[in-house]
């Protein structure tokens, strides 16, 4: 019986101890191509509250994903989208102030990570709205030699197994905040970046945001 004990209780320590590392929210995007599941990072906690401020009062709801790039990212979160018309410029549009750079090194732009745009600004500033889902592409070691040729820019080797196997957008490490991962639902984003687009990126058939919701973990359960 002292060895059931002793096995219960090991069982509840490691259930308690995974319980404690996972986030505590994640955020469902529903979108007309199906939908996306992501952490959201309590270590950046501005860029965290911000999202479920903005998802739990549906300012999403009904935009666009106004920006695709193949092997590179999606992006929305534009409120001028919401009735935009074919063809109109999107991008500019924001809610009037921005949000501190939270740099986290753990949290980097690897394949399904979840970012904040922002406009070209000292501090690295954030937008209030617009964020962007990485799809990303893998690097070898000519892909890394091109970055630092090209972009100057070097990456840790830390980090190489992660962008040469899964893929990323390594160039943007360090310049825009990282704040959560898809867990699942990375197919829906490839086949958003997948559709036709004109010369500003903006895809020619709209991809929706229908809506996002935030989920809270309690006890190990998402409600």
């Amino acid at each position: 019986m002292r060895i059931v004990r002793y096995q219960v209780a090991a069982v509840a320590a490691l259930f308690l101890l995974n319980v404690a590392q996972a986030q505590k929210y994640r955020a469902v995007i529903y979108t007309d191509q199906g939908n996306i599941t992501l952490e959201l990072f309590d270590k950046t906690p501005l860029h965290r509250d911000n999202f479920i401020k903005l998802a739990r009062q549906r300012f999403y709801d009904g935009l666009l994903f106004h920006r695709v790039i193949p092997e590179f990212m999606i992006q929305g979160g534009d409120p001028d989208s919401k009735t935009a018309k074919p063809g109109q410029l999107l991008g500019d549009g924001d809610l009037g102030y921005r949000l501190p750079a939270e740099f986290v090194p753990e949290y980097f732009h690897k394949r399904g990570a979840l970012a904040q745009a922002r406009d070209d600004n000292p501090a690295k500033e954030s937008s209030a709205s617009q964020f962007y889902i990485v799809v990303g592409k893998k690097f070898d070691e000519e892909g890394y030699r091109k970055l630092k040729e090209k972009r100057n820019v070097i990456v840790p080797e830390d980090r190489k197994e992660t962008y040469s196997t899964i893929g990323g957008a390594p160039h943007l490490d360090g310049n825009y905040t990282v704040y959560g991962q898809v867990l699942k639902g990375m197919e829906i984003a490839d086949s958003i970046v997948a559709a036709p687009r004109d010369k500003n990126d903006r895809p020619l058939k709209d991809q929706r945001i229908k809506t996002i919701k935030i989920r809270k973990r309690f006890l190990g359960l998402w409600l």
